[in-house]
């Protein structure tokens, strides 16, 4: 079976069954590669996040699938563990920065080990084949609920993910779309929200929530920081 039909099979299979709480359409682009994709709004993903961990107190840091060149130069100012599904260069790795080659469902750290633990776009696309993970509906979830596990009472979680105001979407393989109600009860049950922004992803400007796009296959960014209980 080759990557297309492997595709629709696996489409049609999610479409007759999705998760709980999502519909399920076809991507507008199918995801087979590893490729980077440079976007606009990933300055402001870096820069949000970045201004978070400065205002709190942040020795060791656990990133999950963020962007790499951010990861990078988180090293140089913190203790970095990094999760990745795809692996680095070796010799491109800064000094000081840990490596980790899993999915992120398959995190294994000890609990309550890291200050901070940060994921810019890539919780949206667990478990949903585009590079190379197993599928699993639930990944998101399960992922999320390692990562909180791994992080001290009172330390940050900052991430974004899609975000509209309809019902949550699953873009297979692309990514998911999330609505508040789902980042509140399903992500993050269990913190308390410091901080959070949105953005339109077109005009790359920041936006009140009311302004988010209801339209159930667009979707703006979600910015959120987190304190665990």
């Amino acid at each position: 079976m080759d990557f297309h039909d492997r595709y629709n099979h696996n489409l049609k299979k999610l479409k007759k069954s999705p998760p709980t709480g999502f519909r399920v359409l076809p991507s507008f682009v199918v995801y087979k590669d590893d490729g980077v994709f440079e976007m606009d709004f990933t300055d402001y993903e870096c820069v949000f996040a970045s201004t978070m961990l400065a205002q709190n107190d942040i020795t060791k840091i656990l990133d999950v699938g963020s962007y790499r060149q951010f990861v990078f130069g988180l090293a140089a100012h913190y203790e970095v563990t990094a999760l990745d599904i795809r692996p680095f260069e070796a010799h491109a790795l800064p000094n000081g920065l840990r490596l980790i080659i899993s999915e992120a469902k398959d995190l294994d750290v000890p609990t309550e080990s890291f200050d901070a633990v940060v994921s810019l776009c890539s919780i949206e696309h667990f478990g949903l084949g585009r590079y190379g993970d197993s599928l699993d509906m639930d990944a998101d979830l399960i992922a999320m609920n390692k990562m909180k596990a791994a992080l001290r009472v009172g330390g940050v979680f900052i991430f974004s993910v899609p975000i509209h105001r309809n019902i949550p979407m699953i873009m297979f393989n692309a990514h998911r779309i999330y609505d508040l109600a789902t980042i509140n009860n399903r992500l993050c049950r269990g913190m308390r929200v410091v901080f959070e922004k949105y953005l339109n992803r077109h005009t790359n400007q920041e936006i009140d929530y009311e302004d988010v796009t209801d339209d159930q296959t667009n979707w703006a960014v979600y910015m959120g920081c987190w304190r665990k209980e």
